[in-house]
């Protein structure tokens, strides 16, 4: 490529990431926020579908942030991905349930098994770490 066409190239593309961004920020300033009020409560604890993926995700993501540190890298990787997959876990058994798509829930399947097949190397890994 020569050093014009990667000027220009340079110069869409540097284009284009600002424009996401902005329409990005636009939108996160103009989407309602998905705080509970009267007329839209809490979810109730269990609740499946697209809303309890979203839980869930979020719930993760919290209990990731509290989780204390040991200080040991290859413990802390190995406990905050056990929950990261987790989560995977608990998303994709709400695929099964709600989902509708044939290849979705094979997908679903598929994660299920793979994921808690490395939940349990992380298992097992953290015994023998004690």
């Amino acid at each position: 490529m020569n050093r014009i066409n990667f000027k220009f190239a340079r110069t869409v593309c540097a284009a284009s990431l600002t424009a996401l961004t902005f329409v990005s920020a636009v939108q996160a300033q103009t989407t309602a926020p998905t705080v509970p009020t009267p007329a839209m409560p809490a979810m109730p604890k269990g609740m499946m579908g697209s809303d309890g993926m979203k839980q869930s995700m979020m719930t993760g993501m919290d209990s990731m942030q509290k989780m204390p540190m040991t200080g040991d890298t290859d413990k802390d990787f190995a406990m905050m991905m056990k929950m990261h997959h987790q989560q995977a876990v608990d998303m994709a058994h709400m695929e099964l349930k709600d989902g509708k798509s044939p290849a979705m829930k094979k997908m679903a399947t598929q994660i299920i098994s793979a994921q808690k097949k490395e939940i349990a190397m992380f298992d097992k890994w953290l015994a023998k770490a004690k």
